[in-house]
């Protein structure tokens, strides 16, 4: 189901056991919070993040019933799938005992999501719960009720650049509102410029992965030309990308699994290690070649025309690149 069907749902009942995932960690966390807050569960309740995540442990805590009737609230977020049979055995768990209840924050890829959805099934006593990014009159509307709550004096204008900077990512436009409300001033896109950080690398990074996974890259392309970013710095970007790429490729030909540390001299996030392991391992080699040649002449080419033609080669370099894979 999607947030206006669970909104519908919530007014009924707390549903016992929920997967959530999607673009929007805010409304994740957002009913996380909910569910803590209902269930008076703020101090009680068992959270795994990530590499935390401990099977065992977390069976035992809803195989339990709570001391004086109180509830056992399992909070699980994980970039990666679950066993299946570790799902179904929560989800039961959670539905056995009156105050059992199981969250699930899915924070990988929208496809492994939907493999994890039949777990939690009507059936068995779960809901599954997918969120899209907000829209720009939905995130105004929730930052503007932010502000008020805040006691903050800032604009339309403001809070839309805001967005903007910070590509739409909910969570840090409300963290950047409770910084930028102790100036104790009107806010203006002047001191959002000043002292709010782009989030425009992230931007790049979505950027890179769509393209090398040929996803539809248009959008992305023109939020990060939007964001300040030329077409000289995207493509540089590229670069460094698919270098990436082929040393990961070259590690694994030469020890098999890759060793992020050994590579790059750092452990990048899980998400990022896993998406481009995946990509290393299904790229060849020669069309990494290829498309090192490709980049090196489009770029020339790019420097070599007039800035009114720039933006239009890049959508065909990059496009091109997609039809390389």
């Amino acid at each position: 189901m999607y947030k206006r069907e669970f909104d519908t749902l919530l007014q009924k009942q707390l549903p016992k056991a929920v997967l959530l995932y999607g673009e929007n960690d805010y409304f994740i966390d957002r009913y996380i919070d909910l569910y803590k807050t209902k269930l008076d569960a703020t101090q009680e309740a068992l959270s795994f993040y990530f590499d935390e995540w401990d099977f065992e442990r977390a069976k035992s805590y809803l195989s339990q019933s709570s001391l004086f009737g109180g509830t056992n609230l399992l909070i699980v977020k994980h970039d990666k799938k679950l066993p299946k049979k570790e799902l179904e055995t929560l989800v039961s768990l959670a539905n056995t005992q009156e105050g059992n209840y199981f969250l699930y924050a899915f924070r990988g890829p929208d496809a492994d999501a939907r493999t994890l959805q039949s777990a939690f099934s009507e059936k068995k006593g779960g809901v599954w719960v997918r969120f899209f990014e907000a829209s720009s009159k939905e995130a105004i509307a929730l930052l503007r009720q932010k502000a008020q709550q805040l006691e903050m004096h800032i604009d339309h204008y403001a809070l839309q650049h805001l967005i903007n900077v910070l590509h739409n990512n909910l969570s840090l436009c409300m963290k950047e509102l409770e910084k930028l409300s102790v100036l104790n001033r009107p806010v203006t896109t002047k001191e959002i410029d000043s002292l709010v950080y782009s989030t425009a690398p992230l931007a790049v990074e979505q950027l890179l992965s769509e393209l090398f996974e040929k996803a539809p890259i248009t959008a992305t392309i023109a939020k990060l030309l939007e964001l300040g970013y030329d077409e000289f710095a995207i493509l540089r970007s590229t670069q460094y990308f698919l270098n990436d790429i082929f040393l990961i490729n070259a590690y694994i030909k030469l020890h098999g699994t890759p060793d992020f540390k050994a590579i790059f001299g750092f452990t990048p996030p899980p998400y990022i290690r896993e998406r481009k392991q995946q990509l290393a391992l299904r790229i060849k080699s020669s069309s990494l070649l290829k498309i090192y040649e490709h980049l090196i002449r489009s770029e020339l080419r790019i420097k070599q025309a007039p800035a009114t033609q720039r933006e239009a080669l890049l959508y065909a370099v990059l496009i091109r690149i997609q039809q390389m894979l």
